[in-house]
């Protein structure tokens, strides 16, 4: 089960509230809320790849919503690797060190 999320509430919900209320309402709430048609794991994969390939910052928070989602590390190794071949070898770089302090443990 998806957790509800108050992100955009909690970070813009003053500032923009109706982008709050889709980020979590809609993007969170309906989209990802849909595991009858794809896991929140396999969810979590594709959303990694595609912050990665973009190289935006919010790849951080995603790679610790996958770890929670159940993406293990030998699972994220693998799909970064595989995403520097498409991406870049920097963007890959900078997962890699997102994900190694993220799954330290």
């Amino acid at each position: 089960m998806v957790k509800k999320q108050t992100a955009g509430r909690d970070r813009l919900g003053d500032f923009a509230p109706q982008f709050a209320a889709l980020n979590d309402d809609i993007l969170f709430g309906e989209v990802w809320s849909r595991e009858d048609k794809l896991s929140v794991h396999d969810r979590s994969l594709i959303t990694c790849s595609a912050l990665i390939a973009m190289g935006v910052p919010q790849v951080e928070d995603h790679l610790k919503i996958a770890k929670n989602n159940g993406v293990t590390k030998d699972e994220i190794v693998e799909l970064i690797t595989q995403v520097a071949f498409y991406a870049g070898w920097p963007k890959a770089w900078s997962a890699f060190n997102m994900a190694k302090e993220i799954y330290k443990d």
